[in-house]
């Protein structure tokens, strides 16, 4: 990384990042060209493992390239602030992002099927969710085992005391 002083060290800070940020693009190659997706999401971080889980419909170009291609990198960014310069070049900008990159599989069985809708539904609404076995069997739910991390902060500058 070369802005190591905005590099994230502390893993509860990356998950708190993970945990505010709604929206993951997972970057697919599918031999000719790089195909990003963005995905709402949810996560679990288990036994010092974190995967990510998505839902989506049960055909198309990401599940063509996945089926082939399973391994991914992924992005997920927020807390976008304009920082207002003096001049042009004086103008900045603050975020934080998460990037990785990992496995995904397809999920078959119900009960894994509906514990990741779960998670989505928690992590999207902060509320859990029930889900009918018709509802779990009309999508296709993947999980991204998380390989390797990494967040990068560049915080906005806190506002001066009000008077």
């Amino acid at each position: 990384m070369r802005r190591k002083d905005r590099e994230v060290t502390r893993h509860g800070d990356l998950m708190e990042m993970v945990a505010r940020f709604k929206v993951c693009r997972l970057g697919l190659w599918d031999g000719r060209e790089v195909y990003v997706v963005p995905l709402n999401f949810g996560y679990e971080e288990k036994n010092g493992s974190l995967s990510l889980f998505f839902h989506c419909a049960r055909e198309g170009r990401k599940l063509d390239i996945l089926q082939n291609r399973p391994e991914v990198s992924f992005e997920m960014d927020g807390d976008h602030v304009l920082l207002e310069g003096d001049v042009p070049c004086r103008y900045s900008y603050a975020y934080g992002c998460v990037m990785g990159r990992g496995v995904v599989e397809f999920l078959r069985e119900d009960e894994e099927k509906m514990h990741a809708l779960r998670r989505i539904m928690l992590h999207q609404t902060g509320r859990d969710a029930d889900f009918t076995p018709g509802m779990v069997r009309s999508v296709c739910v993947l999980r991204l085992k998380v390989e390797a991390v990494s967040a990068k902060l560049h915080a906005c500058p806190e506002p001066p005391p009000s008077r």
